[in-house]
């Protein structure tokens, strides 16, 4: 997996995360939007992504969620994984991850950010590594460190803690 120099460089970045922050229209799910007849939006969310969620945080790394989206089904999906950092209607990605950095008293550079489309282009570059959906747009995956082999809503963030524990071992 780790054979030439730029899969060396993204290697030792994957051994100095302390942080995932992901997207979730388009990272955690598949994008779609679900209406039933009184317009209620259901999202599908994969449960790899949730063990995920859970194998990280025994290895001791922080998982974190920011997003533009403002639908509760995101913070009941936070709590139900336990995750302590979750925010919603923030457009404004960057700042909040230097937010939730300072709170956890780490770097930027210490983080790993999973994004999908161009509002998730100022927290791309500003994270110490970053990475995207196969699907992601054009743009977005021009700018990552990874470009992921899954699909949005097909286990990312779980394709993402193989990588850190199969760098850690």
């Amino acid at each position: 997996m780790f054979e030439n120099s730029a899969a060396t460089r993204l290697k030792e970045k994957l051994q100095k995360i302390k942080l995932i922050v992901c997207d979730v229209d388009g990272v955690l799910t598949d994008g779609g939007l679900y209406y039933d007849a009184n317009g209620l939006a259901l999202k599908k969310f994969n449960v790899k992504d949730g063990m995920g969620t859970y194998l990280l945080r025994e290895a001791g790394i922080e998982t974190a969620i920011i997003t533009s989206d403002i639908s509760p089904m995101i913070l009941a999906r936070a709590e139900r994984l336990k995750i302590k950092h979750c925010y919603i209607g923030e457009w404004d990605k960057a700042q909040k991850l230097i937010e939730i950095c300072k709170a956890l008293n780490i770097s930027p550079q210490e983080a790993l950010f999973i994004g999908d489309d161009v509002n998730d282009l100022n927290v791309i570059e500003t994270a110490g590594l970053s990475a995207c959906p196969a699907d992601a747009v054009t743009k977005v995956k021009n700018a990552v460190d990874y470009v992921c082999k899954r699909k949005g809503g097909e286990g990312v963030l779980r394709e993402i803690a193989e990588m850190i524990f199969s760098v850690r071992e």
